[in-house]
């Protein structure tokens, strides 16, 4: 297992396979620079904006759902 290892190993720095990842982290890093991030409060209220439209969807889905039970319910 460890020659096995060794030469994976030395076959994928031969291919420069580390060095595409090291600059594939690097460019993330710089593009992640770039990046705006939300403050608290905009964080704090897009979260409550989104729960809220999420029980809202999940009310009426159930809602729906309840309706049409009772309409097949009466058609059978």
């Amino acid at each position: 297992m460890v020659v096995l290892a060794s030469v994976a190993f030395v076959l994928l720095l031969r291919a420069g396979a580390f060095l595409k990842i090291s600059a594939y982290w690097a460019e993330t890093m710089e593009e992640m620079k770039k990046c705006t991030w939300p403050t608290w409060d905009e964080l704090v209220g897009s979260t409550v904006l989104v729960t809220i439209s999420v029980a809202l969807l999940g009310g009426f889905t159930v809602l729906i759902d309840l309706v049409c039970t009772a309409i097949i319910q009466y058609i059978i």
